[in-house]
């Protein structure tokens, strides 16, 4: 399981603060724990925390650089601000995110075939979420379709199936492990598969508790990568135990102290 941090985040009170303030050492030390706790790549986004998301999209990405090599996730809707972060960061990084739209796919692909990055991809088009599987296995569909158009390979797309609220819409965790199932299968190589984790349990008392419940099923589905906090334990063992369950990797009676070091 190949695990995004979401904590470098301008929604976050800590993070707008130090983007506010330009403070380093804040982003660095919340870089370098996620890191610790088991992050292979760090989503840069700077939320609402300021109108110069330009700016401060590259200072995180140079801010982050100088403490780590890890793999960064650009995270912002608008393409100037992805553009000045891959500028910044120079290789080693995915897009996120595109959508399914015309006008996204005609930006966003090409930036990712100029630089060879990996690219995130939405399950999501000028309708909307789709309320079914079947609609978000349409629309992963239409995007393999433009990327290998654009000299992508489908194992350098991850398709987002796009988590909504539990508690909104109790419906959909069910419809999104069908996505992931159905979405393997549209390719080969597979494209890989990607949620925005905390977005299942926004607003719930249980959040640890329906995040790990919902990572294991999810993964057991075919789920390739996750964008979650791995300083959340329970979190972190469940998916440590769920590679173990899925063959991924070897068992031992220390398998959890064995997969930390």
């Amino acid at each position: 399981m190949y695990i995004i941090s979401e904590r470098i985040n301008g929604m976050f009170s800590a993070v707008k603060k130090a983007i506010a303030a330009r403070d380093e050492a804040t982003i660095q030390k919340i870089a370098l724990r996620q890191i610790k706790a088991g992050a292979r790549a760090l989503d840069l986004n700077v939320g609402t925390a300021t109108d110069d998301q330009i700016g401060a999209m590259v200072w995180l990405v140079e801010s982050v650089r100088e403490v780590t090599d890890a793999t960064l996730c650009l995270d912002n809707p608008k393409f100037e601000v992805i553009k000045a972060g891959a500028e910044a960061c120079g290789d080693n990084f995915i897009i996120n995110s595109t959508t399914a739209k015309e006008a996204d796919l005609a930006t966003f692909l090409p930036l990712a075939a100029e630089t060879g990055a990996k690219i995130i991809a939405l399950t999501l088009d000028k309708n909307g979420v789709p309320n079914t599987a079947e609609g978000r296995v349409e629309i992963a569909a239409q995007i393999i379709i433009a990327a290998e158009a654009a000299g992508i390979t489908p194992d350098r797309i991850y398709l987002d199936p796009i988590t909504l609220p539990i508690n909104v819409a109790q419906d959909q965790p069910k419809k999104m492990l069908e996505t992931i199932s159905q979405v393997k299968l549209l390719s080969d190589p597979s494209p890989r598969v990607v949620i925005g984790l905390s977005n299942l349990s926004q607003g719930t008392k249980e959040k640890s508790l329906l995040n790990s419940a919902f990572l294991a099923m999810a993964m057991g589905a075919g789920l390739d990568a996750a964008i979650l906090d791995p300083e959340d334990k329970l979190l972190m063992d469940t998916m440590i135990s769920g590679e173990v369950l899925l063959n991924n990797t070897i068992y031992s009676n220390d398998y959890l102290k064995a997969w930390r070091a």
